[in-house]
C-alpha cells in the first residue's frame, strides 16, 4: 500500500517487479492526513480484490502534499504494519527541507524513542538521498537504512551494479563532516524556501486560489476545483492541457499521484528564479480572470485557451493594476 505517493513510484516499483500498488485514500476534508481508518479500508479492499499486502510505502515530508507526518501519526502507522506483520518503507528524501514547524520526526526517532510501542524492527527500512536537502541530483547517492540484517545484506550487493565513485564519495564525506557548513546551508535552504512559498501561497490567493499549508519539501498542493467544468478527473486533465499548452506552466495533476478527488495539483518553486515566480503567478492571475469571465458566459475551455494570448498577457503585466513591475515577459519557445 502507498500513501499519496511520489507519481514515479509506479514507474520505479511497477515496470520490472509486477508489484501491484494499492493506494490509502486520505481526503481533503481532513488535509490529507493519514489516519488508521484509511489505513484499514485500503487494507480490507485489497483483501477483496485478492491481493496480498506486502508492505506499506510512506513519504514525510510527503511529495506532493509537503507536509511532514506528526508524532502521533508515526505511531500509528508503527501500529499498523506490526498488526498486519507487513513491512514499511519510509521515504524521508526530504527530510531536511521543513522550513518551519512542525518539525521533521523521522520514523527512527518513534521506534528508538516510544518505549511503549512493540514493533518488529526487521519490518521497518527508511531511504534517503542528498538529492533533494542538499541539491546534489546528479550525483545520485542514495542511502538505505534498515533494521532487517537480510535487507541490508542484499542491498550492498546490489549495489556493485551502482557504485558511487570514489571522487564523489571523497567530496560528499568532505562536504557532510563539516557541521558549520552544512548547518548554514540547511538554515539559509529552509529560509528561502518558506520565503518562496509564503509568496506563491498570497500570489495564488488573490485570485482565490487555496494551497494546503504546508512546511517542507520543494512544493505546494494547489487546489483548483474552483476552475474545473466537471468534478471528474477527465475534467481534470483537461484542465491541467490547458494549464501546460496555454497559459505555459508546467503543473502536475492530482491523478497522477492518486488523488481520489480531481482538482489537485502539484506545483514546484524550488527551480525557478524570482524574475520567473512573478510571471508564472502573472499568468495564473489572468487565466483565472479570464476562467472566471468565461463561466459568465458559458465558455468553453477551448474558447477560453484561445484568447489567452502572450499579448494579452504583455499587457496585463504593464498594466497599472500588475502587483508586479514592470518586465519584458520571457516567451515560452514550447
Amino acid at each position: 500500500m502507498n500513501w499519496f505517493s511520489y507519481c514515479s513510484f509506479d514507474r520505479d516499483l511497477r515496470w520490472r517487479t509486477g508489484v501491484q500498488l494499492v493506494p490509502v485514500i486520505c481526503e481533503s476534508s481532513n488535509d490529507f492526513k493519514l489516519t488508521r481508518k484509511a489505513l484499514e479500508e485500503a487494507y480490507e479492499k485489497a483483501k477483496e480484490e485478492n491481493i496480498r499486502i506486502k508492505g506499506l510505502l510512506i513519504t514525510t515530508p510527503s511529495n506532493p502534499l509537503g507536509t511532514v507526518m506528526d508524532r502521533q501519526t508515526l505511531r500509528t502507522v508503527l501500529r499498523f504494519i506490526n498488526e498486519k506483520h507487513i513491512h514499511l518503507v519510509s521515504d524521508e528524501i526530504y527530510a531536511g527541507t521543513v522550513f518551519c514547524y512542525p518539525r521533521f520526526t523521522s520514523i527512527a526517532e518513534v521506534v528508538e524513542e516510544d518505549k511503549d510501542i512493540e514493533c518488529d524492527r526487521d519490518l521497518i527500512h527508511i531511504v534517503h538521498s542528498l538529492s533533494k536537502d542538499m541539491g546534489f541530483p546528479g550525483f545520485r547517492v542514495g542511502i538505505i537504512y534498515s533494521y532487517n540484517d537480510a535487507v541490508v545484506s542484499c542491498a550492498r550487493k546490489m549495489s556493485s551494479f551502482g557504485l558511487v565513485s570514489t571522487q564523489t564519495q571523497y567530496l560528499m564525506a568532505s562536504m557532510l563532516s563539516d557541521d558549520e557548513f552544512v548547518k548554514g546551508f540547511l538554515e539559509e535552504s529552509a529560509k528561502r524556501l518558506a520565503q518562496r512559498y509564503g509568496v506563491l501561497c498570497r500570489g495564488l490567493g488573490q485570485v482565490g486560489i487555496k494551497c494546503l499549508a504546508s512546511n517542507g519539501g520543494l512544493f505546494l498542493w494547489m487546489d483548483l476545483r474552483g476552475l474545473l467544468k466537471k468534478a471528474t478527473f477527465e475534467a481534470e486533465m483537461e484542465l491541467w492541457r490547458v494549464i501546460i499548452h496555454q497559459v505555459k506552466i508546467n503543473i502536475s495533476p492530482g491523478s497522477s499521484f492518486h488523488c481520489s478527488e480531481p482538482g489537485w495539483f502539484r506545483v514546484c518553486y524550488a527551480n525557478m528564479d524570482d524574475r520567473a515566480v512573478e510571471i508564472a503567478l502573472a499568468r495564473m492571475r489572468t487565466f483565472v480572470h479570464q476562467n472566471t469571465e468565461a463561466k459568465k458566459k458559458s465558455c468553453s475551455y477551448r474558447k477560453l485557451s484561445l484568447s489567452f494570448s502572450s499579448r494579452r498577457l504583455d499587457e496585463f503585466l504593464v498594466s497599472p493594476h500588475s502587483p508586479f513591475p514592470q518586465s519584458p515577459l520571457v516567451k515560452a519557445s514550447t
